[in-house]
């Protein structure tokens, strides 16, 4: 009956080693989408970061990068404490699961905090720093934002394409006859800003503000899905990771 007992520990023990090597396999290819999310994020879409005064958008997918990152370094260490049975590896590797879990949680809470503040910042501050920095020394990084801004999403000025009244820009003649950026029309030639009309220019209902917030409303919930996503997922490993550990932790030698 003994003998029993030990060979279907040791089988349970086989089952549960096997279970997590594919857990740390999969969790290995998921930190790698998860950092990838982070680097696109802010890679791609880093230009539209420097429109924000707030740092919550950005702070978020710095979090899955360094999530993404730790994710793949456990995926190979627990891969070896799985089968070198090694309990004090086991141990660690517990501890980093739980401390990505509560990275990804924070990434997700970040997320969802910003999507529910991000109206109220763009209305306060998307004006005012589209007005004041455009074409002002030192930000360049806000012209090239707006710019791309205004192109990519075929919109002009934050709420309408009157804004560009109120520009510096404008109101010190720098602007050479314009009274919107060349960014604003159909059709870019250089000077083409000097005419507002619909035909010439973008104006579209709720200007840029509204196309800007849509965009990142939908960058957020891809960065609180995949934190919080991954994070549920870790709760599995984290399950297997105290069997296996009880498993050895009651295995004679």
């Amino acid at each position: 009956m003994g003998a029993y007992e030990e060979k279907k520990e040791t089988c349970g023990t086989i089952c549960l080693k096997y279970l997590l090597f594919t857990f740390n396999f999969l969790f290995w290819l998921a930190g790698g989408a998860v950092m990838a999310v982070g680097i696109w994020t802010i890679a791609e879409k880093s230009d539209y970061i420097s429109l924000l005064s707030s740092r919550i958008y950005a702070i978020s997918a710095y979090i899955l990068i360094v999530a993404g990152i730790i994710v793949m370094i456990t995926g190979v260490l627990g891969c070896c404490a799985t089968f070198k049975e090694q309990k004090g590896l086991l141990r660690l590797y517990f501890a980093l699961l739980l401390f990505i879990f509560l990275l990804e949680v924070l990434a997700g809470v970040l997320a969802y905090v910003y999507y529910q503040q991000l109206n109220t910042e763009l209305k306060e501050n998307l004006k005012e720093t589209m007005t004041q920095k455009y074409n002002v020394k030192g930000d360049e990084h806000v012209t090239e934002a707006v710019n791309k801004l205004q192109q990519e999403f075929k919109c002009c000025g934050s709420n309408s394409s009157s804004d560009w009244v109120e520009s510096n820009w404008i109101k010190t003649g720098e602007a050479e006859g314009r009274v919107v950026p060349d960014s604003c029309c159909k059709t870019i030639t250089d000077k083409c800003g000097k005419r507002d009309h619909p035909s010439n220019i973008y104006k579209v209902e709720g200007g840029c503000i509204t196309k800007l917030e849509n965009f990142i409303l939908d960058h957020l919930k891809i960065i609180g899905a995949v934190g919080v996503g991954i994070a549920c997922v870790q709760v599995i490993g984290m399950i297997f990771t105290c069997c296996l550990y009880r498993s050895l932790k009651a295995e004679p030698y």
